[in-house]
């Protein structure tokens, strides 16, 4: 059955993955971006995705963003909160702007996209809302505080919006991935990704497709009674 899914950050790394999936699953898309515009472009013009443009830190541009997709794709059925962001640094040399970057955009983010569709899903009694958190916010990280607490908070908001909308056949769950194979990780020096893959079980960085799957069978028809779930995705490398 075709569903209309939102997926934020999802013109680059895991969420074009995802956006990618989605498609192939015969969903409509809208990715949401913040502000590269050639990666958004790239991404309409191989996908054929909707982009849209804003903060999800900010309450009013994620309402303006759903207005949006409703009006030309339809009510929102799969919202996927992806869009995060890193601002390293020690806490004790860590800035407040630092801090509340990071819990703006990867945590408040999830209130700002779900209360706008939140409401719809339950008149209409389905929805899927998945949220992608990180291995990080389970065993924390060293010089990550912010994004720690910030994907830490999801699963708590997850297992709590599961409880408050299981009878209204809204499904909410989190995945947690490992060290992925993304810009963001490509980013990391040499020999500090050395030693992060010879401590993954498995031997190798997880791929955005293999988050992508995850997701298609959480977003699907057949994943009605999973709910309030983590899922760690990470090649063995912390087991929760």
């Amino acid at each position: 059955m075709t569903r209309v899914a939102f997926v934020t950050g999802g013109t680059r790394g895991i969420g074009r993955a995802i956006c990618e999936r989605l498609i192939a699953d015969g969903h409509k898309v809208a990715a949401g971006y913040s502000g590269n515009e050639a990666a958004a472009e790239a991404c309409a013009k191989a996908l054929g995705v909707m982009v849209v443009k804003g903060n999800v830190g900010s309450f009013e541009d994620c309402q303006a963003a759903v207005k949006k997709v409703e009006a030309e794709l339809g009510p929102i059925d799969i919202l996927v909160n992806n869009a995060g962001i890193t601002r390293d640094g020690m806490l004790h040399k860590m800035t407040y702007e630092q801090w509340s970057e990071v819990i703006r955009v990867n945590m408040d983010s999830a209130f700002n996209m779900t209360r706008p569709v939140i409401e719809g899903m339950r008149e209409r009694n389905w929805g899927r809302i998945i949220n992608i958190s990180s291995i990080n916010g389970q065993k924390g990280q060293m010089g990550q505080t912010n994004y720690s607490a910030a994907k830490a908070g999801l699963i708590g908001f997850t297992k709590a919006l599961a409880l408050e909308n299981a009878k209204k056949g809204v499904t909410v769950n989190v995945i947690c991935p490992g060290y992925i194979d993304t810009e963001m990780v490509a980013a990391v020096p040499e020999n500090v990704l050395a030693q992060i893959v010879a401590g993954i079980p498995v031997g190798r960085l997880g791929k955005g497709e293999e988050i992508a799957d995850m997701v298609s069978f959480l977003a699907g028809e057949r994943a009605g009674f999973v709910t309030g779930a983590t899922l760690s995705l990470n090649g063995g490398q912390y087991m929760a």
